[in-house]
């Protein structure tokens, strides 16, 4: 419809599965769109077709990409630790830092024009999969591995990581923050955080619904009580939870599908299996 933004969000292609959590296609109506972007402990290639494709780094603080009225952009939520693989630099360095691909890779030119001369947005996202699939380096093992222990339904933590990865710690946050961008403290807060998004996203997609008990979603995203999670929501997305669950609210109550990122930071109940098990993502 006229003035509105339409977003439909998906699992990557099999070939980039490894390497990214989700992929997007945004159109937007007759008036620019303010998207608020959070941190999630990956990175984001993203691309206003016709315009040079950007590289969004690890975010430690939300942050906002205006969208031009009229503009469709396609995009690659990028899992933690790819980041420094594909840009060929040390992640740390790109932290809150949106950049554009010229300064990273070769024959930019070519990509955009390869994507903005692209039939439709889905053959322009197809493209850009390709080129994203083509141009990360192997990601670190080891870190990967520091990732998955460090998921909201771990429950263990940062301290525990050395131990478990046969690692000092000044080497593990050594190599996380040249594979992610950040160490494993930061990445355990912002991974947290990300589990309580979920929680929001899930909950505003099955019901709409405002009104629920922030107290007991603190607690099952890990943080001490309600307080804990409230600082950290002010730091992270800087709004209280209530706030920011009525932002997204407001926001995503118009048919926009963004099961492709939640669904995988939450867990069944009471068996531990991820929800993405109990429901298909879309195609």
């Amino acid at each position: 419809m006229a003035g509105e933004s339409t977003y439909v969000e998906r699992a990557p292609a099999p070939p980039l599965a490894a390497l990214a959590s989700s992929v997007w296609i945004q159109q937007v109506g007759d008036a620019p769109v303010s998207q608020r972007h959070v941190p999630h402990g990956g990175a984001e290639v993203r691309v206003v077709l016709g315009e040079t494709p950007r590289l969004l780094g690890a975010l430690t603080t939300s942050t906002y990409q205006e969208i031009p009225a009229g503009g469709t952009v396609v995009g690659v939520r990028l899992r933690p630790g790819v980041l420094g693989g594909l840009a060929g630099m040390p992640a740390d360095e790109l932290v809150d830092q949106d950049v554009a691909g010229a300064d990273l890779w070769r024959d930019v030119a070519r990509l955009t024009d390869l994507l903005g001369e692209a039939p439709t947005p889905q053959v322009a996202l197809d493209r850009l999969q390709s080129f994203v699939a083509h141009s990360a380096g192997e990601p670190d093992h080891l870190v990967n591995e520091a990732v998955r222990n460090l998921m909201p339904w771990r429950g263990g933590g940062p301290a525990v990581l050395p131990a478990l990865l046969s690692i000092s710690e000044r080497q593990l946050r050594r190599r996380c923050r040249a594979a992610v961008g950040v160490g494993p403290k930061e990445l355990h807060r912002i991974l947290r955080f990300q589990g309580f998004t979920a929680l929001v996203q899930a909950s505003v997609a099955e019901q709409g619904a405002t009104d629920v008990d922030l107290a007991r979603w603190a607690v099952e995203s890990g943080y001490h009580d309600q307080a804990h999670l409230s600082r950290e929501c002010r730091r992270l997305a800087g709004a209280t939870p209530g706030e920011f669950l009525l932002q997204y609210s407001v926001a995503c109550t118009c048919g926009h599908d963004h099961g492709a990122s939640y669904l995988p930071m939450l867990r069944a109940a009471g068996d531990g299996r991820f929800v993405q098990e109990r429901r298909r993502l879309p195609a």
